[in-house]
C-alpha cells in the first residue's frame, strides 16, 4: 500500500486523475470500478476535464459501480446511477451498454447479485477499482463487522451509514435502509485500488484503516492485504497517521526512480 498526501482535496483530486487517466491508457480496453458519494467529485470533475481538453478516452472503457441504494429507481435524483450520470458518464464519450450499476429495482437481488459477479468476470475483472471510506471505516457498502470474504449482496445499513447519508435526502426517515454492494471479496479482486479520504472527519477511521490491525469493524482496513492499493489523502484526512514522514519520504523516492 501506498499513501500520498496532498494539500489539500483539489490536489488530492487531481492526483488521482492522473493515476486514474494514467492506467486507462495503458490498456485499448480498461474496466473501471468506481465510486459514488462526495469524495470522488473532485476526481471525476478532473476526468472529465482530461476528456474534453487532453483526450482522454472512455470510448472502450467498461465501468462497474460498487453499490446502489435498494428501492431506488435509476431516476431518482438520489440514486447512484443517476448521481454518476450526472457527474461523469454524460459528459463524457462512454458508450450507455459499457455502464454497469446496481439494479436497485432488481425483484430477484439473490439473481441479480449473483450475474453482476458473473459480468465482472466475463469482463476479464476490474483493473482499477476507485473507493471512498465511510466514517465508519467501510468500502461499498460494507459495514462493520462484513465478511472480509463477503461477495456482492444485499445488505442492511447501519443507522451511522443513514444519518451520514441524510443530508442527501429532505429527511432521514427517506434514507433507504438497504443497499445492493459489490462484497469486500469482490473489491479485493479488482488489479489495482485507489481509495480516497478527506477532511479532519475522516482522519481518525483512516489512521484505523491504514495502520490499525484487519478487521471486519473496519473493512477498509482488508486493503492493507491488498497486492496494489494506492492510497490518496488531503492533509486533513492525513492527520491522525503515525508514519507521515515516512509515506511523504516514500512519495519522494518513487517520483526520484521514475525520473
Amino acid at each position: 500500500m501506498q499513501v500520498l498526501i496532498r494539500a489539500n482535496y483539489e490536489e488530492m483530486s487531481k492526483e488521482a486523475a492522473r493515476y486514474v487517466s494514467s492506467e486507462m491508457r495503458k490498456k485499448v480496453k480498461f474496466v473501471l470500478g468506481l465510486a459514488t458519494g462526495s469524495t470522488p467529485l473532485g476526481l471525476y470533475k478532473e476526468l472529465i476535464r482530461m476528456h474534453k481538453e487532453e483526450g482522454l478516452d472512455f470510448e472502450n472503457v467498461t465501468t462497474f459501480n460498487l453499490d446502489e441504494y435498494y428501492g431506488l429507481s435509476p431516476t431518482h435524483e438520489q440514486s447512484y446511477s443517476y448521481f454518476m450520470w450526472e457527474n461523469l458518464f454524460k459528459h463524457v464519450n462512454i458508450k450507455k451498454e459499457n455502464v454497469h450499476i446496481p439494479d436497485g429495482m432488481a425483484k430477484d437481488v439473490e439473481k441479480f447479485c449473483e450475474e453482476y459477479e458473473h459480468m465482472i468476470k466475463e469482463a476479464g475483472g476490474i483493473d482499477l477499482q476507485v473507493l471512498g471510506i465511510g466514517s465508519d471505516g467501510h468500502i461499498a457498502f460494507n459495514e462493520p463487522l462484513s465478511s472480509l470474504g463477503s461477495r456482492t449482496r444485499l445488505k442492511t445499513l447501519t443507522q451511522q451509514t443513514i444519518e451520514d447519508n441524510a443530508r442527501f435526502f429532505e429527511n432521514k426517515d427517506e434514507v433507504p435502509r438497504y443497499a445492493i454492494t459489490m462484497g469486500v471479496g469482490t473489491v479485493f479482486e479488482a488489479h489495482k485500488c485507489i481509495l480516497l479520504a478527506s477532511s479532519h472527519s475522516k482522519a481518525d477511521v483512516i489512521a484505523k484503516a491504514i495502520e490499525g490491525p484487519v478487521a471486519a469493524y473496519i473493512t477498509a482496513s482488508a486493503m492493507q492485504l491488498h497486492r496494489d492499493t494506492i492510497v490518496v489523502l488531503d492533509e486533513g484526512a492525513a492527520a491522525e497517521l503515525k508514519r507521515k514522514d515516512y509515506y511523504r519520504y516514500v512519495d519522494k523516492m518513487v517520483k526520484e526512480f521514475n525520473k
